[in-house]
């Protein structure tokens, strides 16, 4: 049985009194939250058991899951360092990511088509990235570097000496078998015994990356719109041009 992870602890700052008023996972589009358009996808999908990261104004996440029926189905854990990096909520969320279990770990932000999450759940590749060739180039994305087919890099800044054969943006979900997510516990916990508490979670995910490149590997998802909200741009560029797209 696979399980949902999703990294909702965070506040929006810079989404400005958009992010302030509330979770970003709770902003609503055509009426409908964030929210609760990843748990109808997960639905979907048919995924066991969904565990949510919270922290910043964490009573109005709860509330929304009992107020879609879903508290049998999603369990919410309590990250009281939010305000800090979210390497913080990925270790906060270390027991359901070392269960027994395949692991999809999201982000809580992203506004996207289901079938996106459908091509994570049904791919044949155990340790699964997303990546979209179609992205506006800048410090803001998180880039993935493929060469001769494999993963090479994946991070915001890629240094300007590494030779690849072509780089895609990195969607924010990913698909672990249960032996890399054990690995990524591990990797995490070096990063909060070090005092790196500040660092974003994907660094650990690099580092289990680089270290064994050949267990991971990626799933093209270009033309399926999605977009992450950081800015308040993104929410009109998500009305305007992603929602009339959406399946």
């Amino acid at each position: 049985m696979m399980k949902a992870i999703i990294l909702a602890a965070g506040v929006g700052n810079r989404l400005g009194k958009d992010g302030r008023d509330q979770p970003k996972c709770l902003l609503k589009f055509n009426g409908k939250s964030l929210l609760e358009r990843h748990l109808e996808c997960l639905r979907h999908c048919q995924i066991g058991e969904v565990a949510i990261v919270v922290g910043y104004q964490a009573t109005k996440i709860q509330e929304k899951i009992e107020a879609v029926g879903a508290q049998d189905w999603v369990t919410t854990v309590y990250n009281p360092d939010y305000h800090r990096g979210s390497i913080i909520s990925l270790w906060t969320s270390r027991e359901h990511l070392a269960a027994v279990d395949d692991v999809l770990l999201m982000d809580a932000d992203v506004l996207y088509d289901y079938r996106l999450l459908e091509r994570l759940v049904n791919t044949d590749i155990q340790n699964c990235f997303l990546l979209d060739r179609d992205f506006e180039p800048g410090e803001e994305p998180v880039k993935l570097c493929i060469k001769n087919g494999q993963l090479l890099e994946f991070r915001k800044q890629v240094s300007p000496e590494l030779v690849y054969d072509f780089c895609g943006e990195s969607v924010g979900f990913f698909r672990f078998s249960s032996a890399i997510a054990s690995r990524l516990v591990s990797r995490t916990e070096h990063y909060v015994i070090q005092g790196l508490q500040e660092e974003p979670y994907e660094d650990a995910i690099r580092d289990l990356l680089l270290d064994t490149p050949e267990a991971f590997g990626y799933e093209e998802i270009t033309g399926i719109p999605w977009i992450e909200i950081d800015f308040p741009e993104d929410i009109q560029r998500a009305k305007e041009e992603i929602l009339p797209k959406l399946l």
